[in-house]
């Protein structure tokens, strides 16, 4: 035997390559994914939905506060809606500061009386984890559908983790906004449930939203850095050009400013400041109308 492998060297060599490749693979295929795991705290609980004809009540959702060095409290809370209050949807993106192809995106709903809540899928890393979209590749990330306040969302994105922050609205019906809702309210039921692993290709942040909107397969939605120009292209996002509606939905500065207030008081503000931009906007589109 060892004559033979020193006769050939290469072949041993590309062997031995094989079947550490086989071996990874099987280790992929069979991996399963788990519920039970130590995670990072901010990814820990997906929340309890009570899931109705007329509407839903979910909790623990996420309202923490942030500043610039990480969280200052670690509040939760819970929502109860009804499906015939839902007034809009809104897509977020936030883009990667150094990968222009690369931007995470999450989706607030609005209710009646200002209310909202807002949901983030992600990859659901352990305490001692760090994200890679390569590994993100090989069942070795589980994913998480983790519901919280638009004030958590939003103030962890801007004054935490100092990044562009943009707020499109979404221009649907109201039976595709109520199918929208109860479908992601439905995944995370699932979810909590019989665990799924986030894969970079097929299962992350924007094409599980993708899929519940049911939108055909499009690069943006791998690439997700371009995938508000993707809605734009189908006439999700409204606007004159796609500049002028991701003008009009950058927030960063907004959200900075009102991280002082209260969760109520900031859902307030921020729709306050969506729906004064989408106004101007629409005049200026109409003011440049023949």
């Amino acid at each position: 035997m060892k004559s033979w492998i020193s006769r050939r060297p290469i072949v041993t060599g590309l062997l031995a390559a094989l079947a550490i490749v086989l071996l990874w693979g099987a280790k992929v295929a069979f991996a399963k994914p788990r519920l039970d795991r130590d995670w990072i705290e901010h990814l820990a609980t997906m929340p309890t939905i009570n899931l109705r004809e007329d509407g839903f009540s979910l909790g623990p959702a996420m309202d923490w506060a942030y500043d610039s060095q990480g969280p200052v409290s670690k509040s939760v809370t819970t929502a109860s809606e009804q499906f015939s209050d839902l007034k809009n949807v809104w897509f977020v993106v936030e883009p990667d500061p150094a990968l222009r192809p690369a931007a995470h995106t999450l989706v607030l709903f609005e209710f009646a009386d200002d209310r909202m809540i807002g949901l983030t899928i992600e990859a659901r890393r352990e305490a001692d984890e760090e994200y890679s979209a390569f590994w993100g590749l090989f069942n070795t990330l589980e994913l998480a559908y983790i519901w919280s306040t638009p004030k958590e969302l939003l103030t962890r994105r801007a004054v935490f983790l100092d990044h562009n922050v943009f707020v499109y609205p979404l221009a649907l019906t109201d039976e595709q906004k109520l199918v929208f809702t109860r479908r992601l309210l439905e995944k995370t039921i699932d979810i909590s449930r019989k665990p799924r692993f986030y894969n970079t290709l097929v299962s992350n942040c924007t094409n599980e939203l993708a899929k519940s909107a049911s939108l055909g397969w499009h690069y943006a939605f791998v690439l997700t850095g371009y995938s508000a120009e993707r809605l734009y292209e189908l006439k999700l996002i409204p606007g004159e050009t796609f500049e002028a509606a991701r003008e009009t939905a950058s927030m960063k500065e907004r959200i900075v400013d009102w991280n002082g207030l209260a969760t109520g008081d900031f859902d307030r503000a921020l729709l306050g400041e969506l729906r004064d931009r989408q106004d101007a906007a629409r005049q200026t589109i109409g003011a440049g109308s023949p």
